[in-house]
C-alpha cells in the first residue's frame, strides 16, 4: 500500500492592511486638498471677475522655485520607487539609500518652499489671497513631513529586519501616501503657481 503524500501549503500571505489604510489616507488628504483649491480658485474668479488685481500690490509668485520644488518631488517619486523595488529584491542598502535619498529630497523641498514663502512677500492681512496660499502651501508642508516620517519610520522598522522581500508592504504603504503627496503638489503647481 503506498501512502499519498501531499504538497506542502503555500505560505500565508498576511493582509495588506497597512497599503490599504495608506491609500484611504492618502485619498482622504488628496480629497481636502481639493476642495482647499476649489476654495481657492472660486475667490479668485470672484476678485478678478470685478475687474480687480488678484494678488495685491508688491506681492508676486515666482515660478522658478515652484518649478524646482516639482522636479524635486518628480525626482523623489522615481527614488521612492527606487526603494520599493531594492526591498522587493532584498536589496536592503539599496533600500536605505533610496528612503534616504527620498528624505533628503523632502527636505530640500521644504526649505525652497520656505524659501518661496520669503520671496512672495505676501500680507496675511492683506486679503483672502494670503490666507488661502499659506494655507493650502502650509497643508501641502504638514503632508510632505507626515510623508516622510512615514517614510523614516518604515526605514527603521526594515533595519529592523521586518520587512523581506516576501513581506514589504510597510515600505509600499509609505510610497503610496508619498505618491499622493506628489499628486496634490502637481494641482497645487497648476492652480496657484502657473495660473496665477
Amino acid at each position: 500500500m503506498t501512502a499519498h503524500v501531499l504538497p506542502p501549503a503555500p505560505a500565508v500571505q498576511r493582509p495588506r492592511v497597512l497599503v490599504v489604510g495608506a491609500a484611504f489616507a492618502a485619498a482622504a488628504s488628496f480629497t481636502v486638498f481639493i476642495g482647499l483649491i476649489g476654495i481657492y480658485l472660486a475667490a479668485r474668479v470672484d476678485v478678478v471677475g470685478s475687474g480687480a488685481a488678484w494678488l495685491p500690490e508688491g506681492a508676486t509668485i515666482p515660478l522658478q522655485q515652484p518649478n524646482t520644488m516639482f522636479i524635486t518631488l518628480i525626482m523623489s517619486v522615481f527614488t521612492m520607487q527606487w526603494a520599493v523595488a531594492a526591498i522587493a529584491k532584498n536589496d536592503r542598502v539599496n533600500s536605505y539609500l533610496a528612503m534616504g535619498l527620498t528624505l533628503m529630497l523632502g527636505i530640500a523641498t521644504i526649505v525652497m518652499t520656505t524659501y518661496l514663502w520669503y520671496l512672495m512677500e505676501l500680507d496675511i492681512a492683506s486679503g483672502i489671497q494670503g490666507v488661502l496660499i499659506y494655507t493650502i502651501t502650509g497643508a501641502h508642508i504638514v503632508m510632505l513631513v507626515l510623508a516622510m516620517l512615514f517614510v523614516a519610520l518604515m526605514g527603521l522598522r526594515a533595519l529592523g529586519g521586518q520587512f523581506t522581500a516576501r513581506q514589504h508592504d510597510g515600505i509600499t504603504a509609505a510610497a503610496v501616501f508619498w505618491y499622493a503627496m506628489v499628486a496634490v503638489y502637481a494641482l497645487i503647481w497648476i492652480s496657484i503657481y502657473v495660473t496665477k
